[in-house]
């Protein structure tokens, strides 16, 4: 009888209702994807902590945009219109000036900060990762703050990570108020992390898919579910403050082509490879990123270089989302789409040289549009016909999901933030899926997992400092 006994299905909290199998003598838990909630059941506790840390994101979500938003018109002296056409507008002297004092402001910011919440978490991933889900809600919510007053102020770091983090925090909170397990806990945050993701750009299903696949690193039901719930909870109380458009309007209708395709599976083991590159240099810089009393005047020093170069290429203030959209749009030159393929991401790495506290993924997303307008702009020369903008959306999607290691949420995001690009899905996966299989194989690190705090050495590891070493 023992040889013919089948194995103990998994164990699913809550159970089934239908205790009775099917006829078949399979269990429900034989399919992989609906297990996995042994450890974080999906009670009804739970769930309350879903609901609550959806709202609390979409109201966060719009309290950061509102910040950063007034930072910005206060910056530029500006009442409509997008951001980058009034940093154009605005003079030589007052672009250094601006930057310039974003540095000063958040130097003494996060060093006060940093100073007064010595050993209190904030940072999301490393508390789902590596810790229990606990995260300070005070040193987050200064954090998010000084973070999007100098993105407004021109800093080339992403404003998604406020929101991020403040639904991370919510998360957190919330549990503790509805003694969730330390499992629970961590789902929740991950959840709220997604869910602040998507309430800023309107992205519910890549807000989901963030959670799932970045933070969680599962896509299974018991994670799907929650983040899905979370996500177009937050997307939804949002909408009081945000706009339901895409965050790309007037994305045209690009149509596919074997020209696309083509250059698709080509140009992705090249974007691969560069944000492989780039990644490692934001570990680098993340890991030896000012400290100390230095951390006062570096932001100073930093963004006054950025303001000094955004002279000649104002595209570089800010997260790079208006950059993104002007590509997007078919616009750009060869010279300065090169250009900003390489000042970008360098731009970045330089604030988080300096010790800025911000997000990587509209930067990186930035990047990859204008890296794919510049190479399909040249590929045109070799195969014509196709749009600059196709290009930079096949590009984006690439650099997205090389780079966050996630090319479900990748295709996902850029689907959505551009309500466009269904007819382009086949040379953007095959562009996605090699990024993300060559960014994978050369290094495996995605820029969240990079800017990760070095660790002690266990027993038969590299030490830090080497190949393997994870860094923040």
């Amino acid at each position: 009888m023992g040889s013919n006994r089948r194995p103990v299905e998994r164990t699913r909290v809550p159970v089934p209702i239908l205790g009775r199998r099917l006829p078949s003598g399979r269990g429900a838990m034989e399919q992989p994807n609906v297990t996995g909630d042994g450890e974080a059941a999906l009670s009804l506790r739970f769930w309350v902590g879903v609901v609550l840390t959806g709202v609390a994101a979409g109201l966060f979500g719009d309290a950061m945009m509102a910040v950063l938003s007034q930072a910005e018109h206060l910056a530029f002296g500006y009442r409509s219109g997008d951001f980058q056409t009034a940093v154009e507008h605005a003079s030589d002297l007052r672009r250094v000036a601006v930057l310039a004092a974003a540095g000063a402001f958040g130097g003494v910011a996060w060093y006060v900060l940093r100073r007064v919440t010595t050993g209190e978490t904030s940072e999301v991933d490393d508390a789902i990762w590596r810790g229990d889900g606990r995260l300070s809600f005070r040193r987050s919510l200064g954090t998010s703050l000084i973070s999007e007053i100098v993105i407004g102020m021109g800093a080339s770091i992403g404003r998604e990570s406020a929101p991020k983090l403040m639904a991370g925090a919510s998360g957190s909170v919330v549990s503790g108020w509805l003694g969730l397990t330390t499992p629970q806990r961590r789902l929740l945050v991950a959840c709220g992390g997604g869910a602040g993701l998507a309430a800023v750009y309107n992205v519910p299903l890549g807000g989901a898919l963030f959670t799932a696949e970045v933070l969680i690193g599962t896509v299974t039901l018991p994670v799907v579910l929650p983040a899905l719930t979370c996500s177009w909870i937050a997307t939804m109380v949002a909408w009081a403050y945000l706009p339901t458009h895409a965050t790309y309007v007037g994305i045209p209708d690009y149509r596919f082509s074997a020209s696309l395709l083509v250059w698709g599976v080509l140009v992705g083991p090249v974007i691969g490879l560069l944000a492989s590159g780039h990644i490692r240099l934001v570990g680098w810089v993340s890991h030896h990123a000012a400290k100390g009393k230095l951390a006062l005047a570096a932001p100073l020093v930093a963004f006054t270089l950025l303001g000094l170069v955004g002279i000649a290429y104002p595209q570089l203030f800010g997260n790079g989302k208006d950059m993104a959209h002007t590509v997007l749009l078919g616009g750009g030159s060869l010279g300065l789409l090169f250009a900003l393929s390489v000042l970008k991401p360098l731009a970045t790495e330089l604030c988080l040289a300096s010790g800025a506290s911000g997000g990587l993924f509209t930067p990186f997303m930035s990047t990859g549009a204008v890296l794919g307008g510049f190479l399909g702009l040249a590929w045109s020369h070799l195969w014509g016909g196709s749009p600059v903008g196709a290009f930079a959306m096949i590009g984006a999607a690439a650099m997205v999901g090389a780079s966050m290691q996630a090319p479900l949420a990748g295709l996902a995001l850029v689907l959505e933030l551009t309500h466009n690009g269904f007819q382009l899905m086949v040379p953007m996966m095959a562009a996605t899926v090699t990024a993300t299989l060559v960014a994978r194989h050369v290094d495996g690190y995605s820029i969240y997992s990079a800017r990760l705090r070095a660790e002690p050495s266990a027993p038969g590891s590299d030490a830090p400092g080497t190949g393997d070493a994870v860094m923040r």
